[in-house]
């Protein structure tokens, strides 16, 4: 199963962990199909955020691990997040077997 927790604090949300993704489950259709959209909406959202905005951030990558957190993000890098947020809440309306959601707008800032 995919887990996405969103990290926020007070000023909003500032970055995601995605961890489970991609897992060698054989024949889960379903598992692949959350798998590759997971991961192809959170490089997006990274290489937007990194990239075409320009904010800095911190990024933690390994097999089946990303963790991107967005030092002081600007209003765009934000937008970015909340749109990534609101792409893995509707996959999940879809594939809730697939994926689980973890934190949000309350969770505290590590």
């Amino acid at each position: 199963m995919t887990s996405v927790k969103f990290l926020a604090d007070e000023n909003g949300i500032f970055g995601f962990e995605i961890s489970g993704h991609c897992s060698k489950d054989g024949d889960d259709e379903a598992g692949k199909i959350v798998c590759a959209a997971v991961s192809s909406a959170a490089y997006m959202a990274a290489n937007t955020v990194g990239e075409i905005i320009g904010d800095s951030m911190k990024a933690d990558i390994s097999d089946a691990f990303m963790k991107i957190s967005v030092e002081n993000p600007s209003g765009k890098a934000k937008a970015v997040l909340e749109g990534f947020k609101l792409h893995i809440e509707q996959l999940s309306g879809q594939y809730g077997n697939n994926i689980k959601i973890i934190g949000g707008a309350n969770h505290v800032k590590d």
